[in-house]
């Protein structure tokens, strides 16, 4: 194995184990930032010591790795010798109990988890900044990953994830689930750290895979627990059928290779009937509890449209351009207007579509989003103008960081290159 090789070994570890090890030390430490610094150093030693000795074929090394790091912390801490001694005699009692470190996961590391979450929402931090901490430990995103997200810059990213771990860090917040009103407050943030986790499980924003699986089914996962904990939130029901009718696609967006299907593409005989009857089951208890407005019901109601359609030519284009103009109306954001443009796009027209993507080409937010040029390239292309396009469509493969999808852009800018050959010689 080349140390290429290795090191992609080694993030790829990295990226499923990072929140194991996060929640799992955040729950013995009761120290949140403390617990993603010990994993940043696990991951550290992984980079320094497997090259040499390989990669191990159990990921265990890592939990026991970043144990090890935290008894010597608590051990240097001599403020604090209360925790030191209640939470070593935690760590060791449950080493002593496993005799194969290298094979011990946490059996409700899924309810750890949500609660990691809960714990970085807290009101004390500010709104802006609890999903932005929450996707770096949870998801392992990059800072330029999660200012993509957010359309915002890096260096605003950075600074709201530093403040944040340091007010954490300094105000001993509680490592909790909360209940009642103090639930409610944070329910928002909580509900928005689901959603980002599942899309960038949906769609990659780096790396050679366009999908990460196991982050849409964690998403899942803490979707159908938070409608249980919140049974009255519409939201919360709303938020669980936008991902089950979306993840339904999932056998059906790519290839044998891997590579990218869109859905006017798909074969829809691939779709997960039994997954789109939950998604459309917790869309109408969200729409009982009274949520018809709400921007997670809104956009699930987006996604019932494409799932009832039985083939392309079905989809009820215009009902979902109404809904992109409601959820408009209540979540001021170009992304929302691109997706808006192109259901314009298929009910009316490229041309009317055209018009609204070109105001759109002037928001500072979408300056680095690679689905603004890559919609363009779609209508230019729909509209005849193929060097247009394909102009556009190598804008936005050189702006994706998803392999997948800068191949599938790549591709279609050739595409477009050959039909304005193909036009000019038939000229």
């Amino acid at each position: 194995m080349t140390a290429a090789d290795t090191n992609r070994a080694i993030l790829a570890i990295w990226r499923i184990e990072q929140p194991r090890l996060i929640t799992s030390l955040a729950r013995m430490l009761r120290d949140v930032p403390l617990a993603e610094d010990l994993t940043q150093e696990a991951l550290v030693a992984a980079f320094e010591r497997w090259p040499v000795t390989g990669v191990p074929e159990k990921p265990g090394w890592l939990m026991t790795t970043a144990k090890h790091r935290a008894l010597d912390h608590l051990r240097r801490g001599r403020m604090l010798e209360r925790k030191h001694e209640m939470v070593t005699w935690d760590m060791e009692a449950e080493q002593h109990s496993m005799p194969d470190l290298d094979a011990a996961l946490d059996d409700d590391i899924g309810d750890e988890l949500l609660r990691l979450i809960f714990t970085a929402c807290h009101p004390r931090l500010p709104r802006e900044a609890r999903t932005a901490l929450a996707l770096r430990m949870i998801c392992g995103l990059t800072t330029e990953e999660i200012a993509r997200a957010f359309l915002l810059p890096e260096a605003t990213i950075a600074q709201r994830i530093v403040r944040a771990k340091r007010t954490l860090s300094e105000s001993g917040l509680a490592y909790e689930t909360p209940c009642g009103d103090e639930l409610s407050q944070r329910l928002s943030s909580v509900l928005e750290v689901v959603y980002l986790i599942f899309n960038e499980g949906y769609t990659a924003a780096r790396g050679q895979d366009w999908l990460r699986p196991q982050l849409c089914n964690e998403a899942l996962r803490m979707g159908r627990v938070l409608t249980a904990v919140a049974p009255h939130e519409p939201e919360a029901h709303g938020l669980l059928a936008l991902m089950e009718l979306n993840a339904s696609r999932t056998a059906a967006r790519t290839d044998p290779e891997g590579e990218p299907i869109l859905i006017l593409e798909q074969n829809r005989a691939l779709w997960d009937r039994l997954q789109i009857r939950r998604g459309m089951q917790a869309l109408g208890r969200a729409r009982a509890l009274g949520g018809v407005g709400g921007i997670y019901v809104l956009q699930a109601a987006i996604i019932a449209c494409h799932a009832q359609a039985g083939t392309a030519d079905d989809t009820d284009w215009p009902r979902i351009a109404g809904l992109y103009a409601e959820l408009a109306a209540v979540m001021r954001s170009p992304i929302v207007e691109l997706n808006r443009a192109v259901a314009v796009g298929m009910a009316d027209g490229p041309e009317a579509a055209l018009a609204l993507v070109q105001r759109l080409a002037g928001e500072p937010a979408l300056k680095s989003y690679h689905l603004l040029p890559s919609v363009l390239g779609d209508l230019l292309r729909k509209l005849d103008r193929y060097e247009e396009a394909q102009v556009a469509f190598e804008a936005a493969a050189a702006l994706t960081g998803n392999r997948r999808e800068r191949d599938l852009l790549l591709r279609r800018a050739s595409e477009a290159a050959a039909a304005a050959k193909s036009r000019a010689i038939s000229a």
